[in-house]
């Protein structure tokens, strides 16, 4: 059967930082090849891509994930019948109920607020578009009768049909991001979406110590006679050139997003969307920690995209043998090279050069980059959104 992949590839280089750090503070790490890595999970850069998605896509397109959701609902009630201030969260929480089988209730630690303003939450992070929001909004309005009642809205959820609609306004109009990157909802497996997304943990291609910054503070007040540091510490941190790797599949977004399709829009309008913010944000987007402290802002060297019809494909092998840095400092370059002779090989040894339905883009900066030069043909960042996208959308409007 053939499928739409887009494989993502990037090297970049990070200077003295601390992106992802464990539990100790310090910054992730892994073996491979026999040693030590820089590494950044990759539950942080879909988080920093999922953030990059606010400035490239409307807030209706969007989701929330929080276990504040009847708060989220609740002010979605309001806004349409501000009379029902309230009685919002209350109706929020018993329309979740019905349509995600999950229990919203005060959490224990907060039960003993005196004023009894504690709102309830849901006991895991609940991923839902502002689309779905809205639509339970409009049912927990309808449901709650002329008198605005609960109780109301209890006996109309009992009805099997009812209820079912409280199920299905969870389960469309999926958001670009649930769609990208699933959702589980524990109490409801049903409602789970499975991810059109799989982005590997982010690996230097070279061997990566972890070092540390000694630092102190100096109190503004004291006088000349108080001598010494108001505060002293230190932050771990490291620095590398990262291979990074996404790979998406775009028959099952087109899946997750169909049930959300306008009668407006074609097939391919969605989707297309959805690739080129996923790329753009992917791309572009840096995990946040540290960064104030660092200031470690940097953007990829290079970037190589691939659309497959078969099966995604990683280059992590051309870095197993961790790279040695070049005469003049610098792993840039010698990481583009190991790049340049292994994809040809690769692809050639399993037949994808063969393939006619396979393309690829090459996006780099730099003479540190040249070695890629023949891999594809060489684009902007703005050339590489728009042709991805244009391919995405002819492929999908040919399978229709």
């Amino acid at each position: 059967m053939t499928r739409t992949i887009l494989d993502i590839h990037i090297l970049q280089t990070v200077p003295p930082s601390n992106l992802n750090r464990d539990d100790t503070g310090t910054p992730k790490s892994a073996y491979f090849g026999g040693v030590r890595r820089a590494r950044v999970s990759s539950q942080a850069w879909k988080r920093a891509t999922r953030k990059a998605f606010n400035e490239l896509l409307p807030p209706e397109e969007l989701g929330v994930r929080t276990k504040k959701v009847a708060e989220a609902l609740a002010e979605r009630i309001i806004a349409r019948d501000t009379s029902m201030e309230s009685v919002a969260v209350d109706l929020a929480a018993k329309i979740l109920k019905a349509a995600t089988g999950s229990d919203i209730t005060v959490p224990k630690r907060k039960e003993k607020k005196e004023d009894g303003s504690a709102a309830p939450e849901s006991s895991y992070l609940m991923f839902l578009s502002r689309r779905q929001l809205d639509a339970l909004a409009e049912l927990a309005i309808a449901g709650s009768g002329p008198g605005k009642d609960v109780k109301a809205l209890e006996e109309h959820l009992k009805n099997k049909e009812n209820k079912a609609r409280a199920r299905e306004a969870v389960d469309t109009r999926h958001s670009v991001d649930i769609a990208l990157f699933g959702r589980m909802v524990a109490d409801s497996a049903d409602l789970s979406v499975e991810a059109a997304t799989q982005v590997a943990h982010a690996l230097s291609v070279h061997k990566s110590e972890i070092e540390s910054d000694y630092y102190t503070a100096v109190d503004d007040l004291n006088t000349d006679e108080e001598t010494g540091a108001g505060m002293i510490g230190t932050i771990d941190f490291n620095s590398a050139t990262l291979y990074r790797y996404a790979a998406v599949d775009v028959d099952e977004l087109r899946r997750n997003l169909g049930a959300g399709l306008r009668e407006d829009e074609s097939p391919g309008t969605p989707v297309e969307k959805a690739v080129t913010a996923f790329l753009e944000a992917f791309i572009t987007s840096l995990p946040t920690g540290k960064i104030n402290t660092f200031g470690n802002h940097t953007l990829p060297s290079a970037v190589i995209v691939k659309v497959r019809d078969r099966r995604p494909v990683s280059f992590i092998g051309a870095f197993e043998k961790p790279v040695q840095k070049g005469e003049e400092g610098g792993f840039l370059e010698q990481s583009c090279r190991r790049l340049a002779a292994h994809v040809p090989e690769l692809e050639k040894q399993y037949g994808l050069t063969k393939k006619d339905s396979d393309r690829g883009w090459v996006f780099r900066v730099g003479e540190d980059t040249k070695a890629l030069a023949d891999l594809d043909p060489r684009v902007t960042l703005e050339e590489l959104l728009e042709e991805v996208g244009a391919e995405v959308a002819r492929r999908l409007g040919s399978d229709a």
